[in-house]
Formats: C-alpha cells, structure tokens, sequence
C-alpha cells in the first residue's frame, strides 16, 4: 500500500489540496508511530486530509462513482457473493451485481492488484466504486461477523418454557470448560459484549434485580437500558463472564476484579471486568477499552487555540507538577496519554505508574500497581526516580505519601502529571493542602490544573438549527448579544445516533495557571473560593464558560451544558 499511499499523496498536492509543511507534518507524523500509520493515515489524524474530500477527488481523477453507504442497504444474496475472508482481507464490500459484474465498494482505486485478484478469486468481471474506509469497514463488521445476530432477535428465539436451561447446563462442564463453541451460553455473552462494541458503549453493566436481569449499555455518558436475558440465565452469564476474566466462579462473597482480551473485526479490545455480590446475586460491569479509538493527539481533545496554547507552555517546562481533575470518567487519562504522546521523543525518559494500565504507549516505560506485593503509587514513584527520568506520570495522588513524593519530584527537576477527583480546579489546591502537604510545597511545585468534563457532541447527521428556551436562557443567564452571535444547534435523531441526537463526546476545560500572586495566596492559606476568584480575574476561563463556547459553535447542545457544568461563583 505503501506506493498506493505515496500516489495518492502526488494527486493530493498536484490538485492543491496540501501544502509542502503539511506534508513535511505528515512524515513526521508518520515516522513517530513507529510503522502504525501511512502518510495518508497520518494527514487524516492531523486533520489536513478529509476523507469525502479525496474520496471525491479520486472519483473525479479514475472516473469512478461515489458511493455513501450509510443507510444504504445491501441485499443477503449480494453479501454472500464475497466470502467473508476476502472481503475482510481486501476491505471491500459488493454493493450490486448487474450482467454477471460485480460492483464493489472500496476506498483505494489506485489498488489494481486487489482487483485483480478480485477478479481471478470470484471468476466475474469486477467494477469498483469508492466510498470512506470507516465505512466500508462498518458494513462489514456487520455483515460479516461471525455473531451478527442482535441479542434481542437472540434472546427472542429462546424457548419461554425454559427447555434451554437443558442445552445451557451443557455449555460449561464442572471446572467451566468450554463443551460448544456454539453453545447457547457462550453465544449470548458473545453478542452482548459485540452489540455493546457496536453501540459504542463505554460499559456495560449486568444488573441482578429481584424478578429480573437487567441490561445496560452506558453510551456517550448515559445508561441506557437494553433488551433484557430471562432471570433464569444470570448465573450461566456471570459463570461465563467470570471464566472468560480468570475470576474465581466459585467466590461469590467477596469483589473480584478481572480482565478480557478479544478481538472484534480487526480491532483488538480490552474489558476490565469487576464483580460485586449484591442482595439478588452479582452484579457487574465491564469497561470496553478500545486501543484503536484512544485520541493520542492534543488537537484532538477539543481545546481551543488559547487554551492549547497554555497547555504547550507547560508541556514544555522542565519541571513541576500539572495535575488534572474531574470525576471518574471524564477523560482524565486519555488527557494525560495525549500530553505524554505529544511529549514522546528519543532525547527524554518518560516512566508512568497506573492503576490499571489502559493503553500500551509506545516508547514509555509503564509501571503496573500490585498492592499485594506493596508496589503501591508511593512506593514505586520512589523506585522510578532512580531511573533519571525526565517525565514522570502519577495514575491519581490519592494520599500523603503520594502527593508529597509526586511534589519533591517536581522540586527535584522532574516534570509530573497526575490526576485528582475536584470538582475544578482551584479546588485542587486546598484538597492537596487538606491531605497535609504543605502550602509552601504546593506553591512552590505546582505549575498548572487543568479540570474537565465531556459532553455529548451533536450528531452531524441529524444536526440542525436551534433556538434557545426560555428556561435554558434563564439558567445560563445568556445575554441578548450572546445569542445573537452564536450559532445553536440540536440533534433531531436519527438511525446513525440511536435517535438520541447526539454521537461521541468532546472535552471542555478549566486551564489555571498558578501565576505569583495566586502563590502567595497558597502561602497564607486562602480558601478555595478567594483563589478561583484571583483565578478568574487573571483570564482562567470556566467549564462552563468553554462549554458555551461550544454550545455556540455547535458542537454540543445546552441541555448537555446545563447537565455537565454548575453555576459559576461569580
């Protein structure tokens, strides 16, 4: 693909659709993911390539249509005129078939050696049309995949007398063998865990209540309620679920925590698996963990240009401690992950120690927490500072000994990052304070807070203008000019966002730099309000503030504002 890749990338320029130092961005881009993208890739990352822009320059430059496949359906007989091994070794999808030609969508028209091979495996004469990537690989994930059958069509076959508690008993032998790869059991789990994937859950969360077993999948922040398996079927399901995470099925006393790897399409997934005992029996929740859809890059989080700004300021500090604050949940960690990836070079060490180890990073020495064997965040910052790294990453500062080790680190020449649970940031200062690091220290070592929060981002299939209620205006005390100048907008729903109106999530953010006269303040041990109140005034701007921002520009909605942000003191 590599020639393919640096044809298109001519054909891109020639037509003017690329700058010689966006190209040069490109390569290096490239260079720093170690293999992992090509040139095209890399441009498409950096925002310089829009994808239905070069999908129409293609199909202008080789003559060939356009073909937008969402929403567009695709008889059974067409799928099955592709084996489900070439269509996802080609990434190709037939969408018709006319006079014994087959048409296929694919995203490289410049790839004659797929066609020609298409041609050959197939025995029929093969045309091509164009349509995105993602796409492409969408239709066949869900044409395709070896469990396409949705739970609810799955759990609707079952017999309502109960017959299938039979054919469950035989799934798992007494040491929770597998007996059937397609055993009723193994096959439901499968499609709960693949449906969620395909919803784009972050969790998913099996719910043991008196009469029932309820399902739900927490989608862009928000739990929603799936179609349920039968009562009868929950200790099958947990047994599953517990031997697929190496948890011990026979402990049901105690919490358990555990761990799945599979892979789903070409996608290779991680489930953090946590098991509770409740009255009706266990409950539990399993965090999807794509490594694929991690954004390692600060553009991509959703800052604005003065805030990006602030945050390359102090990322390019020798030393001091940047913390991040929010709840659980709010994307502190792929913050985190985007600051270190955009700080990763040969020339600086950069050690971090998590509880758990989320992503792999490539070229940063993780450390893992074992609180069996004391390597608590303490205990191992200690050891990594002997490694004479430049950059140290803190997973959370959740006690004394932590904190104040993260905070002579930073007195010591050492860049650290860490998170805290505050409600923003200023109030990050007091809460170290609370823990008893002393205020001097704080003032000394801290450099910058950053809080944060998502909000759902609205869909852009079914966006569309939007006039503020009264209501909304009131809470969000608009003024007449504000509304004037901005541009409302709100998802209508639709089939791509499960008719929510909304479809993934941005980052909204409260940047505070400490600067000298707030540092004074920490020395004579101010509260937190009088130090947000000096923050403000200095320019910090607030989760609130840029999440109207946002709302303005539709991105998101100001329901979503009002939901994720709270009245400002001022």
């Amino acid at each position: 693909m590599t020639e393919n890749s640096d044809y298109i990338l001519e054909l891109l320029t020639e037509y003017g659709m690329l700058t010689e130092e966006q190209v040069e961005e490109g390569w290096k881009k490239v260079s720093e993911s170690n293999g992992e993208h090509d040139i095209i890739d890399a441009l498409k990352i950096l925002g310089y390539v829009d994808e239905y822009e070069m999908m129409a320059m293609l199909a202008q430059h080789y003559g060939l249509e356009t073909l937008d496949l969402e929403g567009y359906q695709i008889p059974l007989e067409i799928i099955e005129t592709v084996p489900p091994d070439i269509a996802k070794r080609y990434n190709i999808v037939p969408v018709m078939k006319h006079d014994e030609v087959l048409t296929i969508a694919m995203s490289d028209p410049t790839d004659m050696e797929t066609l020609d091979s298409l041609r050959y495996a197939l025995k029929c004469d093969v045309e091509a049309v164009i349509s995105p990537k993602e796409q492409i690989q969408k239709v066949i994930d869900q044409r395709y995949g070896s469990l396409s059958q949705s739970v609810e069509s799955f759990i609707g076959e079952m017999d309502e007398t109960g017959q299938i508690e039979a054919q469950m008993s035989g799934a798992l032998d007494e040491e929770g063998a597998e007996q059937g790869d397609d055993a009723p059991i193994i096959k439901l789990v499968s499609l709960l865990i693949i449906e969620a994937f395909n919803k784009r859950a972050s969790d998913i969360h099996l719910e043991p209540l008196e009469k029932r077993y309820r399902v739900r999948y927490r989608i862009d922040g928000v739990l929603k309620e799936m179609e349920s398996p039968p009562k009868y079927l929950q200790p099958n399901i947990t047994s599953r679920l517990k031997i697929m995470a190496k948890m011990d099925i026979s402990e049901k006393r105690i919490p358990l925590d555990g761990r799945i790897q599979l892979k789903i399409g070409q996608k290779d997934i991680d489930l953090r698996v946590s098991s509770v005992p409740t009255t009706h029996g266990e409950s539990i929740v399993m965090r999807i963990l794509d490594k694929s859809s991690i954004q390692l890059d600060i553009p991509q989080l959703g800052f604005y240009s003065d805030d990006q700004e602030l945050i390359d300021k102090v990322l390019a500090l020798p030393e001091g401690v940047f913390l991040v604050t929010g709840p659980t949940g709010s994307g502190k960690t792929t913050s985190l992950y985007a600051f270190l990836n955009t700080m990763n070079s040969p020339h600086r060490k950069i050690i971090t120690v998590e509880d758990p180890i989320e992503y792999q990073l490539s070229g940063i020495n993780q450390v893992q927490v074992n609180h069996l064997i004391n390597m608590t965040f303490a205990a191992a910052l200690r050891s990594m500072l002997r490694q004479a790294p430049n950059v140290i990453m803190v997973g959370e500062i959740r006690d004394l000994e932590t904190a104040e080790t993260a905070i002579n680190a930073a007195l010591t020449g050492h860049l650290v990052f860490s998170t805290l649970h505050t409600n923003d940031a200023p109030s990050a200062v007091t809460r170290l304070i609370d823990m008893g690091v002393k205020p001097f220290l704080v003032a000394s070592a801290v450099r910058a807070i950053m809080a944060q929060r998502l909000v759902r981002r609205i869909c852009k299939k079914c966006i569309a203008p939007y006039i503020p209620e009264p209501k909304e205006i009131q809470l969000l005390k608009l003024s007449d000019e504000f509304i004037k100048k901005s541009t409302f907008m709100k998802g209508r729903g639709c089939a791509e966002c499960g008719n929510s109106g909304y479809r993934g999530r941005v980052g909204i953010y409260e940047v505070f730099i400490l600067s000298e006269e707030i540092q004074h303040m920490i020395y004579k041990k101010v509260t937190a309000g009088t130090i947000r109140d000096a923050a403000r005034k200095s320019g910090m701007r607030t989760l609130r503030e840029d999440a109207l921002r946002k709302a303005a520009a539709g991105l998101t909605s100001l329901e979503e504002v009002i939901g994720a942000t709270v009245q400002d003191e001022n």
